[in-house]
């Protein structure tokens, strides 16, 4: 640096020569070339920042415009070309102060030559941050960053980028050489651990998340522990982002991603139908088997008429084949209001236009509880449309609580004080 400082520069000392022969003093003269080589530079400086700006940046501005491609419009949008132009002027202080301070002050001349590095530094991470941005942005117009998000990573090398950036400075700062930097970080490593756990931590689950295809934005998640249950919005290095369904947002570390427990219900939105998986409680005291009027009269429901006709003939020799004495009901086989009721549920289901007919389809019975017997009905709706399947759901049990009766069968509920009156009253009857 020293030996830039005292090198000689013919053609100024020939005008502080000029200078002398015209009547001014040495000192003055000196103070004059001083004067006139930092404003040369004032005015260079202001010349090369107008170049870049408004002439270069510019001109690729309306070149980009032009253009068929979308990538380079990223690269305006994000003002990569406008922030690489305030290198300009620093290129020009830094190539020229030497010259204008050559004789005068060494050491003024290495604070503004310090300065100038450590402010082009600065003008390089603003730089590579806003092509970061606009790479990214270039990404997310790709069919796979619906899959892979790399938001993570880029925040990753932003990270790398300040981080090499500020040692890099300090070192300017200090006289130091970055590696003598680097050394004593390596010191203070468990330090940065602890800073930087959540940042690290964060750094692994991106990669296995978007390795694996665990999550990415757009998702519905449901994750309980963390009161989470909607979209997400965005997935970044440390948090992610998740808009529930009322509208509030859920904000948690992106680990908690893979050390707890999520349900993402994107398979059901892209498969073929979403489940419904809910019961109607019959009261056991309403089970029976079917006499000959009821059996008449449920074969007038279309949807088991047949299944009626066919199942009674089956009985009927069956029980004559084996002699049984059907005058008494628990001898042979008999048809319940139950089990057709059963029969009906599915057949009104896979004739049901909402209900994913290739999907699996089933009516169960479950153990019975004190609530009366649980009878299941198993299906997938077509519709996955959160309001539309609740619609759908909806009328397939208000269909169910209504048909019920007709099988003189009753719904199970805990008795109200509705209840307990109406029996009073009936016994006072």
């Amino acid at each position: 640096m020293e030996e830039r400082v005292v090198k000689s520069y013919p053609f100024m000392e020939s005008y502080e020569l000029w200078l002398q022969n015209i009547g001014l003093s040495v000192d003055s003269a000196q103070f004059v070339k001083v004067s006139t080589a930092l404003l040369a530079i004032i005015l260079l400086s202001i010349l090369a920042n107008f170049i870049a700006k408004k002439i270069i940046v510019v001109g690729l501005t309306a070149i980009t415009k032009r253009t068929k491609n979308t990538w380079d419009d990223f690269l305006i949008h994000r003002k990569v070309f406008h922030k690489l132009s305030h290198l300009a002027p620093a290129l020009v202080i830094q190539f020229t102060i030497g010259i204008a301070l050559y004789d005068y002050s060494p050491s003024l001349t290495a604070l503004i030559e310090k300065f100038t590095y450590i402010y082009i530094i600065a003008v390089w991470m603003l730089v590579i941050n806003s092509l970061l941005e606009a790479l990214h942005d270039i990404y997310s117009t790709l069919e796979i960053s619906r899959t892979r998000p790399i938001k993570g990573y880029v925040q990753l090398v932003k990270i790398i980028v300040y981080v090499l950036g500020g040692i890099i400075i300090i070192a300017i700062l200090i006289n130091k050489s970055p590696e003598k930097i680097l050394v004593g970080m390596g010191a203070s490593a468990a330090i940065l651990m602890l800073v930087f756990k959540d940042t690290i931590l964060g750094l692994v689950a991106s990669i296995q998340v978007s390795a694996n295809n665990m999550v990415k934005p757009g998702d519905w998640i449901a994750m309980p522990s963390r009161g989470a249950d909607g979209s997400v919005l965005e997935i970044t290095l440390n948090t992610v982002k998740v808009q529930n369904w009322d509208r509030t947002i859920s904000t948690f570390p992106t680990y908690a991603l893979v050390s707890e427990s999520i349900t993402n219900w994107k398979g059901m939105e892209e498969s073929d139908g979403r489940r419904i998986k809910r019961s109607v409680y019959i009261d056991m005291r309403s089970v029976k088997f079917c006499p000959p009027e009821l059996l008449e009269k449920l074969k007038r429901i279309h949807l088991i008429k047949d299944y009626i006709n066919q199942r009674s003939n089956e009985i009927e020799e069956f029980n004559k084949e084996m002699e049984f004495d059907t005058s008494m009901p628990v001898n042979g086989r008999r048809m319940t209001n139950l089990g057709i009721f059963r029969i009906y549920l599915e057949s009104y289901l896979k004739n049901h236009p909402s209900i994913n007919a290739k999907a699996t389809c089933m009516v169960r019975q479950l153990q019975p509880t004190e609530q009366g017997i649980p009878v299941e009905l198993y299906c997938f709706s077509a519709e996955k449309s959160w309001v539309v399947y609740e619609g759908v759901q909806a009328d397939i049990f208000d269909h169910v609580l209504s048909i019920v009766p007709q099988f003189e069968l009753r719904v199970f509920q805990n008795p109200s004080g509705d209840d307990f009156q109406y029996l009073a009253q009936s016994l006072n009857a």
